[in-house]
């Protein structure tokens, strides 16, 4: 239940910190690596699928897997989460969007300056030299059963081009962990929405907040635990963040 205390916090707020995962896109129909995946991805582990070890054996079907996923995202559309947050923008001093999703929707639906910690689908790079991949990817129709699609190469040393993600066993990006980290203990509030809490080093974020006196709120339609300091919005992240902007902003 969205209180009043809550919604004068907001109203209060200098910085506002939206910290979003899975959940938060799950409702435009991005599928999650939790989701049972269709047609030919049924038989792979996608977790097997993200690893630079993975993509090296087999480049064109690492890369067809990620083109299925960034194709799905193309056809996405922002929904009401990612709207409110960037409305909410325009209602508090200071904003800042870290998000865990490698989508674009945040963008799309007019934040700016989104904080990238598992990288994005629309940043690809050479997998030897890093340097980013700036030309135009192909559009694909998206075929029932997937499908292997030779990756495009670099240009500076021919070397395949990756998709800009995170995978398992990797860093996340330096610039945007501090940025997060910097945004989590300078902020006032912290709205942690559609994101479990279990996945570390993300996971850090709210509990950097709670440490540095920020409000901060669990919004989830799954219930799970946490300390007595933190406040829990129970249901979908585009219900619950059009209730909260709706009760303190009118």
């Amino acid at each position: 239940m969205i209180t009043s205390t809550l919604s004068q916090q907001l109203r209060k707020a200098h910085h506002v910190v939206a910290f979003t995962g899975a959940g938060t896109s799950a409702e435009s129909g991005i599928p999650t690596f939790r989701d049972a995946l269709t047609g030919l991805w049924e038989r792979f582990d996608p977790a097997q699928l993200a690893t630079p070890e993975a993509f090296r054996a087999d480049p064109s079907l690492c890369w067809g897997w990620y083109e299925w996923r960034r194709q799905k995202v193309v056809q996405a559309q922002p929904n009401g989460a990612h709207l409110a947050i960037a409305e909410l923008a325009s209602h508090v001093p200071k904003m800042t969007v870290v998000t865990q999703n490698v989508d674009d929707l945040h963008e799309r639906a007019g934040s700016q300056d989104v904080i990238h910690l598992h990288g994005s689908l629309h940043s690809p790079r050479c997998i030897d030299c890093g340097l980013a991949y700036t030309l135009p990817l192909a559009s694909y129709d998206l075929p029932a059963e997937g499908s292997r699609i030779e990756p495009p190469r670099c240009s500076a040393c021919d070397g395949y081009v990756r998709p800009g993600v995170v995978w398992f066993g990797e860093m996340l990006p330096e610039d945007a962990w501090s940025a997060g980290l910097a945004a989590a203990e300078e902020c006032d509030v912290f709205l942690s929405i559609g994101t479990s809490g279990i996945v570390y080093p993300a996971a850090e974020l709210p509990l950097r907040a709670l440490g540095n006196g920020a409000t901060v709120v669990h919004i989830n339609p799954a219930r799970f635990d946490i300390s007595s300091q933190e406040h829990f919005l129970e249901g979908p992240a585009s219900v619950m963040m059009q209730s909260l902007l709706r009760d303190a902003f009118g």
